[in-house]
């Protein structure tokens, strides 16, 4: 079993990404392997409706968006995934933003392979905003059929600087309690797993 955890914040080793590790903390800490992606600062793009991914039904985007396309194949391989970003204008980033109109707009266009995958926001915020960016990256999740679990709180740390999140305890206790209820779901799925029926394929051409 593995969690994705993709970082959506520009800022690398900023609070975005303290919070996600801390999630996997508790993961790792149950045997659940975990692996880190950086999308926020890389050269990604919205989508421009061009409609070649729901022609082609691959879960690629067919503009230049190399980054995006590797996070939905990694996407697809993981059995949980943790998207995270700071607020940006009571809102998530453009760089969430543009992953998830594209690779749920791609991937649902192949037959929705995120269904039944467990996944989770996580939020970084100054002040403002971050239910209405908590709620952004739960809506890409409820239309492709995932399954979202709770902690103790909404899943958000305050801290503006670098490193400031830390000083949260609610906020980190959070983000353990998370990861626990991560592991419990993933092991229960793996040990009731879904029945095949339940299952969407890519619809065949005629």
């Amino acid at each position: 079993m593995k969690v994705l955890g993709i970082n959506c914040s520009p800022r690398k080793g900023g609070n975005t990404e303290i919070l996600i590790k801390e999630v996997f903390k508790a993961l790792e800490k149950e045997g659940i392997k975990t692996e880190f992606f950086q999308v926020g600062g890389k050269k990604v793009s919205g989508c421009i409706a061009c409609m070649k991914c729901k022609k082609k039904e691959d879960g690629r985007c067919h503009q230049k968006n190399d980054i995006i396309n590797e996070c939905i194949v990694k996407m697809v391989e993981a059995d949980a995934i943790i998207i995270g970003s700071p607020v940006y204008y009571a809102d998530l980033t453009a760089d969430a933003k543009a992953l998830i109109e594209v690779a749920g707009y791609a991937l649902r266009a192949a037959g929705s392979p995120l269904k039944h995958k467990i996944g989770a926001a996580v939020i970084a915020v100054r002040r403002g905003g971050a239910i209405h960016a908590f709620n952004s990256i739960n809506n890409f999740f409820l239309i492709n059929e995932m399954i979202i679990p709770g902690s103790i709180y909404w899943n958000i740390g305050i801290g503006r600087e670098k490193g400031e999140v830390l000083k949260d305890e609610e906020g980190m206790k959070t983000m353990k309690v998370l990861g626990e209820n991560m592991a419990w779901l993933l092991k229960k799925i793996k040990d009731n797993p879904p029945s095949p029926r339940l299952r969407r394929t890519k619809k065949s051409k005629k």
